[in-house]
């Protein structure tokens, strides 16, 4: 798998809110806010297509497509990307990060607690 540039992302999360089969029409609507020409669409949905990401179906009504990669699949994969990439593979320099820039406490709590829960244990 590859990361995606941002653009081929926002085609990919409208494509993921849809769900399979979703009609070209469908897909161009969800995609508005971002004043895109139909040939960019085009153009990054082609791109998706060759790269593996995407299933397009052509029938006498217009292409449907279908993402290829779950959601959680691919947030998965970017996640270790970015943690590889830009903290040596590292959560404690990602989470060291966050906070020099500046973290509520509420996110400290829900980070206390998601640790919890993956460990097993709880916080005392």
């Amino acid at each position: 798998m590859k990361r995606l540039p941002d653009t081929e992302l926002e085609v990919m999360k409208a494509l993921w809110s849809s769900g399979p089969d979703t009609p070209r029409s469908a897909l161009e609507e969800a995609l508005s806010p971002f004043g895109w020409a139909p040939n960019t669409i085009n153009t990054y949905l082609t791109r998706l297509v060759d790269k593996g990401f995407v299933s397009v179906q052509r029938d006498r009504k217009g292409n449907r497509y279908s993402p290829l990669v779950e959601r959680e699949e691919y947030l998965a994969f970017d996640s270790h990307s970015v943690l590889s990439r830009l903290y040596g593979s590292s959560p404690r320099n990602f989470v060291a990060a966050l906070a020099r820039g500046g973290l509520a406490k509420r996110d400290v709590e829900e980070l206390r607690s998601l640790l919890d829960e993956l460990s097993g244990g709880s916080h005392e």
